[in-house]
């Protein structure tokens, strides 16, 4: 998302002297993706952020894996999955492959007796239940029902809820997470056709900045192991940054869907894209108005992906028996499309009030031991009933 963005004090020039008032200077680091290549931000920060007092334990938290290659398509029943104090804790993995991991996690309590830092993924959080803030060295994002966080891998963060009952899609993606090129000109500005702009954004405001020495505990996740580091001074102590490279969020609720004559295939619904994946968001619209369309999706073959779908609120159209917080997933090698009696329950319906996410992976997905302990069953057998 090629958008600058600034907080704070900053000097005019970049690697130049930043005094402080009282002496000393600012200390200043780069916060970039992609090596010096990809989107970066400078930050300022009152004290060396380097100073690491002790590292404590280490702990995996790979997932378990039930199956390594599935051709079986699931519906996983999400609001199955028990709530939990911890913001790592409770994160679920249920499907993985080398590009990404998709996750399910009801945390009750505000992360705030440590910090976070994914050091290999960025991390994509939706919210399905719950609202708060995300805070973060950068500074604060407000976030509710809907509400899509995009929090670029390294960022250190806390969150608070203002509820008990929260629920998350949680996607970890080792490529940098983007809005799709086709919405955008050669600059990166988003095009009029684009379903959002960059006035729908949510960007972070209200620097918090703690000039505090201590012991400061900060868990870092890299490489499917959990490091628990101390740090001898407050992560947020950012006076000022300035750059491209920082978490924004999106409302899924301002997402414009686009609509045609007859149906219009997912790339549509399109949100973010890496090289690796794809997000879709499927929301309330105006159905096909040729006055013979088929509103409901046609059959399709997943021959390049696996398609997962978690559903949000409303009547998905295409399935029967779909409740919120259900995940279903359909591998590449089977073709699917609408369940029994959905293509001509549709016929002259005029609008849909679904609310989905879609990932669509161009690498096969891995089925983990906890995804296996909600699934129903029998989704596979769904279109011959």
């Amino acid at each position: 998302m090629p958008i600058y963005h600034k907080l704070g004090q900053f000097p005019q020039k970049r690697h130049v002297v930043f005094s402080k008032p009282t002496g000393g200077i600012y200390y200043e680091q780069l916060f970039g993706t992609e090596g010096f290549h990809g989107f970066s931000s400078l930050l300022y920060q009152i004290h060396r952020p380097t100073q690491i007092k002790e590292i404590l334990r280490s702990k995996s938290v790979q997932p378990k894996i039930a199956i390594d290659k599935n051709i079986k398509p699931l519906l996983l029943q999400g609001f199955q999955l028990k709530p939990a104090d911890d913001f790592l804790d409770a994160r679920t993995p249920l499907l993985l492959n080398s590009d990404c991991i998709i996750s399910l996690a009801a945390p009750r309590t505000s992360l705030r007796s440590y910090f976070y830092k994914n050091a290999d993924a960025d991390e994509m959080l939706f919210v399905h239940k719950g609202k708060g803030t995300l805070r973060t060295f950068m500074g604060n994002i407000p976030f509710e029902y809907g509400d899509y966080l995009i929090i670029p891998r390294g960022m250190i963060y806390q969150i608070d809820f203002d509820t008990p009952d929260n629920r998350l899609l949680v996607l970890e993606s080792y490529h940098p997470l983007y809005t799709p090129k086709r919405y955008k000109n050669a600059s990166g500005q988003h095009l009029e056709h684009s379903p959002f702009c960059e006035r729908d954004f949510k960007l972070p405001s209200e620097l918090e900045t703690y000039d505090e020495k201590g012991d400061f505990v900060l868990k870092i996740k890299k490489e499917g192991v959990l490091h628990e580091i101390v740090y001898a001074t407050h992560p947020f102590d950012v006076v000022g940054w300035d750059g491209y490279n920082f978490p924004w969020g999106f409302s899924i609720h301002n997402f414009e869907p686009i609509t045609g004559r007859v149906h219009q295939p997912p790339p549509v619904h399109q949100t973010f894209e890496t090289g690796a994946f794809v997000v879709c968001s499927f929301c309330p619209r105006l159905y096909d108005y040729h006055p013979q369309s088929i509103p409901a999706p046609y059959n399709h073959s997943n021959i390049d992906s696996d398609e997962v779908l978690y559903y949000v609120d409303g009547d998905f159209m295409s399935r029967n028996n779909i409740e919120q917080g259900h995940i279903t997933l359909h591998p590449k090698g089977i073709p699917h499309g609408p369940a029994p009696g959905a293509t001509e329950r549709s016929i002259g319906q005029k609008e849909t009030q679904e609310l989905a996410v879609m990932i669509d992976t161009f690498r096969p997905l891995m089925v983990t031991e906890a995804a296996m302990g909600i699934d129903d069953g029998k989704y596979y057998k769904s279109w011959t009933e």
